[in-house]
């Protein structure tokens, strides 16, 4: 095998990473230059190639039945160098929104590639590994975006949208050395998979995991600026922490499957309910940063373990398709983040983003309950199936 493969594959993660949060240390700067602008408006920065990324993910499994998944990757890739970077020569909010919706397009054709070319080349652990070392090394990319998107935000809002020229690189390495495969073409006589409604459940609770984790890019910077602890700069290293967290964890994935088994769901969602929880109440940076480093501890668990679960339930000729439905459903939760929680901020008339952070907390804590209740009541059905054989 290609010694440049895994590095190549993991790259490819590295850009739909980047491709809202990579600016949001920027978003103060941004909401300080369209002042006028409607402070949802100036969320959506971060969170609009969502609705871009949702139907191109769709349209890229279409395209791997005509053309194959490198030039798949190559032409997302193109337009998301073009959607990243041509948003800093914008002077209005509307056109900015607008190159942010090209990215996503190039996003959407990229994003289910990342995971489904880790299914084509990699089988059994070694896929697990892959998809943690996917997640670990698309963190490392954020930390080291985030942290150079909040230098570059002390010269101006637009100056940070140069962090996109990453994608060139990631283009490069596609270019050399990764294979050129055949569109895939359905095998002649026999039947049409179906998918199994278990893989719609994953997506919900994906879409979940993401409304909740993204909170801390979209509300980051707000929050540090209304509790009085710091500017842009600040927030770029507190958001960068999330990514060291999911970086970790990645890395050690196996080793905690083998040591929590199936509880390990449960373990990270409850790592994140306390994170925020902590969030809620601190006004010490260093608490901050430690609680948002467990955050990124979760999603560093909790998407790997989505991916591997729902591609292990499914026929192989559908995994394309399948990752395209989680991951869109991820990014409906990253676009529904700040829409959802600014509004039950607005209804509870509360427009603090610390109460956001405790209605996360409270959620995530209910979710580990309804999880566990449910795995306790398989073990009764099953130990009481088993008495009566």
């Amino acid at each position: 095998m290609n010694r440049m493969l895994k590095p190549t594959i993991i790259s490819i993660a590295m850009a739909t990473v980047m491709a809202g949060a990579a600016i949001s240390p920027a978003l103060g700067s941004i909401a300080a230059h369209f002042h006028e602008a409607d402070p949802v408006l100036i969320k959506l920065v971060l969170t609009v190639p969502s609705l871009m990324i949702i139907p191109f993910s769709f349209f890229s499994s279409y395209l791997t039945r005509k053309i194959s998944k490198r030039a798949i990757v190559l032409l997302g890739l193109s337009i998301y160098v073009i959607g990243g970077v041509g948003a800093q020569f914008t002077n209005t909010i509307e056109m900015l929104l607008a190159f942010r919706l090209l990215l996503g397009a190039g996003v959407g054709l990229v994003m289910p590639l990342s995971f489904t070319l880790i299914s084509d080349h990699f089988h059994g652990k070694e896929r697990t590994k892959m998809m943690g070392y996917n997640t670990a090394f698309s963190n490392i990319g954020g930390i080291i975006t985030m942290l150079l998107a909040g230098y570059l935000a002390s010269f101006g809002w637009r100056i940070p949208f140069n962090v996109y020229w990453m994608g060139l690189g990631i283009f490069l390495l596609v270019l050399f050395y990764l294979p050129k495969n055949e569109p895939i073409k359905p095998q002649s006589g026999k039947a049409k998979a179906k998918m199994p409604l278990s893989v719609f459940g994953y997506a919900l609770a994906a879409c979940f995991i993401m409304l909740a984790y993204y909170a801390v890019a979209t509300n980051m910077a707000l929050y540090l600026e209304q509790s009085k602890l710091g500017s842009s700069q600040t927030a770029g290293l507190v958001m960068s922490f999330t990514t060291v967290g999911g970086m970790i964890t990645s890395l050690i994935l196996v080793r905690l499957q083998t040591l929590f088994k199936d509880y390990l769901m449960a373990v990270a969602l409850l790592a994140m309910a306390i994170a925020f929880g902590v969030l809620t109440f601190s006004y010490s940076v260093p608490i901050i940063l430690i609680s948002v480093c467990v955050i990124g501890f979760g999603q560093g668990i909790t998407f790997p373990l989505i991916n591997v679960k729902v591609l292990g339930t499914i026929d192989p000729a559908l995994s394309d398709r399948v990752i395209s439905v989680v991951s869109s459903m991820i990014y409906v939760g990253q676009f529904l983040s700040p829409v959802v929680l600014d509004s039950i901020s607005s209804l509870a008339g509360i427009p603090t983003i610390r109460f956001q952070y405790s209605v996360l907390a409270v959620s995530l804590i209910l979710s580990v309950g309804v999880m566990l209740l449910v795995k306790l009541l398989k073990r009764n059905r099953m130990a009481t199936n088993e008495m009566e054989l």
